[in-house]
């Protein structure tokens, strides 16, 4: 009988250490909600009476040792104070975000209703709790540190007594309200500048005044302004930058010119593109008597005229680099300045740095110099211009180019020995009637005369990049602004193989294997459907590359050491490079890395936001080129598949739009993520990646630069 007493104790003793410990867990999920003893019961699906007797004794039991408080009569909530950490809210949908933590940790999932009004950018904390499926951490915004933007650009919506602002931004998935006070002559369909004025609360939509009306949404000013307003691009510049670039002597003096190498009596040119104003790097060359050829890469001398700290110089900081847009250039520096005292322009003398090779004819350097020159240009060449030099084999400097394009051609393939990668992406061109609209979707042709250039640009940020590092030998390594390229993540590419292989290609993944593969990838798919497809997504697997004062090297390019040196004109960075190469030239003593670093960080992240808002530019000229051809049948390429839809490449405009399922009415069609496709339930018809589809543009969107497709009803891709 004392065995049967004892043993019925311990079962009781263990219901209650499981029951205590599951309640426990539930008023710590993270949540933060309040629980009646009810609510505990139902949740934790208790059927016998003993149990929900023993959870009133754990309730009373945990309040009696204050792991509870009870906020109202007979509700519970736990006094444990949750861990909370700090991200940066991803707003995905209306449904959900993710808030990403950094340092590689795993995004956290949050509900909509979790948000606590925090928006896409934002700096938030959150606590962490885990969904009782194990799948991901889920977590609730508790306080919002930082806003990531307080104005927004958006398309007016009036009525009688207030109006509504849709945001143009996608991530942004609430419009805001306007009180007519606020609204400021605006009219229905304006674009328009806002600036919030209380975020949303509860049930409340986020309120805001109207700063700037852009014009009408559609027209080509208002549409590029908005991007402009959207990225927070600067419209002009300040006076001050105005009047301080006017103030600059233009003369060149005999003491300065005796400071600098001479290179006015040797041959210089520059190939720039046709439409170009700012030249700011030129190509000197001629045959020594050793039969060596000496070949100077001059560039701009922008810091000769632009000195530390003025106006000038805090302005290039922070624009920090030129954004150039389907229809405008927004330039880092003055007019002044950029397409006159610092441009190499022909027939002037004009004041340079550079980086100057004697290279023998197995294409070893033999010596190389760097330092300040003075050029005089010969001549102006655009692309197209070089290009039919080479190619015809007479002209302007025509033995010179050939001898160049053959060098050239050789420290390319010498690059791609040691493991560079061949990314040749296809971009695109509009030509444009006086008003901004797109007549044509052109893509840009890279030929020998943009390689030659590229390969002796890329000679000399290698070279300079190296001297400096080599300067200290060990020792303390001088500060300086490298332009790194870390090794992919293998995952990654992976992935990417996945995907190349439902396209026919396969890939070796092997980590000494890749710059080879995928070189050998983009040989094959030169010319082909897939190859725009790609080559994007290549570039997407592989890391960003990225301004640092770290010396990591450049996995793209193959290089140990390398920098942006060529420039600038157009980069800050190369601003910094051509200082700090000057201070150590000099025998200047190492300077604050700290200091350079955070430079470097602003200035990629700042280079970020020019490829962003340029992106939006092409997008929006995309999406309104295919307005005007809704009737049209494509050909195109399937280039993503979602739960919501495939997404199609436009394989005449390079375009991308999406098919959506909901459309797509002649059976009910299943997503297969693993296998990048979707089937139809009855017919069994599958659409996968990679596939050849005709299409049609059932709608554009031009605020929100989105291509609505359905497929075409015969769907006969047309054949080569």
């Amino acid at each position: 009988m004392g065995k049967k007493k004892k043993s019925k104790h311990k079962k009781t003793a263990d219901s209650r250490a499981i029951l205590q410990s599951a309640i426990t867990a539930l008023l710590n999920d993270g949540s933060g909600n309040t629980y009646s003893l009810k609510h505990i019961i139902k949740k934790l699906q208790l059927k016998k009476k003993d149990d929900i007797k023993i959870a009133g004794q754990v309730m009373d039991q945990l309040e009696e040792e204050e792991g509870t408080q009870q906020p109202g009569s007979g509700s519970f909530k736990s006094k444990t104070k949750r861990g909370e950490v700090t991200g940066i809210v991803d707003h995905v949908s209306s449904r959900f975000a993710y808030v990403k933590l950094g340092n590689d940790q795993p995004d956290i999932f949050i509900k909509g209703r979790d948000l606590g009004g925090a928006v896409d950018g934002d700096t938030v904390n959150i606590t962490i709790f885990s969904t009782r499926h194990g799948e991901h951490q889920e977590g609730k915004v508790t306080s919002i540190v930082k806003r990531n933007r307080t104005r927004y650009v958006g398309k007016v919506e009036l009525s009688k007594s207030f109006a509504f602002v849709v945001p143009d931004y996608r991530k942004m998935h609430t419009d805001f309200f306007v009180y007519p006070e606020f609204i400021n002559g605006a009219k229905s369909g304006d674009k328009v500048i806002i600036e919030v004025t209380s975020w949303s609360q509860d049930d409340k939509k986020p309120e805001a005044k109207i700063v700037q009306i852009l014009g009408k949404a559609g027209e080509n000013e208002a549409e590029i302004h908005s991007i402009m307003a959207e990225f927070d691009l600067p419209f002009k510049f300040s006076e001050k930058v105005i009047h301080e670039s006017s103030e600059i002597d233009a003369g060149i003096t005999k003491a300065e010119i005796k400071k600098r190498w001479d290179f006015r009596q040797v041959t210089t040119f520059t190939i720039d593109p046709e439409d170009a104003k700012d030249f700011d790097d030129a190509i000197s060359f001629r045959k020594l008597e050793n039969g060596n050829h000496e070949i100077g890469v001059h560039i701009a001398d922008v810091t000769h005229y632009v000195k530390p700290n003025s106006i000038l110089d805090q302005e290039a900081y922070d624009r920090a680099t030129s954004v150039y847009l389907v229809d405008r250039t927004i330039p880092m520096l003055p007019e002044r300045l950029s397409n006159e005292l610092c441009s190499l322009r022909p027939h002037e003398d004009k004041l340079t740095f550079a980086a100057v090779f004697e290279i023998d004819d197995k294409m070893k350097i033999r010596k190389e110099w760097f330092g300040r020159t003075i050029i005089h240009s010969n001549v102006r060449f655009s692309y197209e211009e070089a290009q039919v030099i080479l190619e015809q084999g007479q002209g302007v400097l025509a033995d010179e180019l050939r001898i160049l394009n053959d060098i050239a051609k050789k420290l390319r393939k010498e690059r791609f020995r040691k493991g560079a990668v061949n990314f040749e992406t296809t971009e695109v061109k509009f030509k444009l009637d006086e008003k901004g609209k797109p007549l044509a979707v052109i893509p840009k042709v890279r030929k020998d005369a943009h390689k030659l250039i590229e390969e002796f640009m890329l000679l000399a940020n290698k070279q300079v990049a190296t001297f400096v590092y080599n300067l200290n030998k060990g020792r303390e390594k001088n500060t300086y602004i490298y332009r790194i390229h870390d090794f992919p993540d293998p995952e990654k590419v992976k992935n990417f193989s996945v995907f190349a292989r439902q396209f026919g290609h396969k890939m070796n993944v092997e980590e000494h294997s890749i710059s080879d593969s995928l070189n050998k990838l983009m040989s094959e798919i030169e010319g082909k459907p897939e190859q725009n497809i790609l080559e994007q997504l290549a570039i997407r697997t592989m890391a960003k590359a990225k301004y640092s004062t770290d010396v990591k090297g450049h996995f793209g390019l193959a290089f140990d050491h390398y920098s942006h040196f060529t420039s600038p004109i157009r980069r800050y960075p190369d601003m910094m490079a051509h200082r700090l190469l000057q201070h150590y030239l000099d025998d200047g003593k190492h300077l604050s890395k700290h200091e350079y670093e955070e430079k470097c960080v602003h200035s990629s992240e700042r280079e970020k936001r020019a490829a962003d808002s340029e992106r939006a530019s092409i997008k929006y000229k995309q999406v309104e080129f295919m307005a005007s051809a809704e009737k049209k049948v494509f050909d195109g390429l399937i280039s993503g598949v979602t739960e919501w839809g495939i997404y199609v490449e436009i394989v005449e405009t390079k375009c991308e739009g999406m098919v959506r399922l909901a459309d797509m009415t002649d059976d009910f069609y299943e997503f297969d993520e693993k296998n990048y496709r979707i089937t139809g339930r009855k017919n069994r018809k599958v659409y996968t990646l990679g596939d050849k589809i005709s299409i049609r543009v059932k709608k554009t969107d031009i605020d929100k630069r989105m291509i609505d497709l359905v497929i075409a009803q015969n769907n006969a891709f047309s054949e080569e």
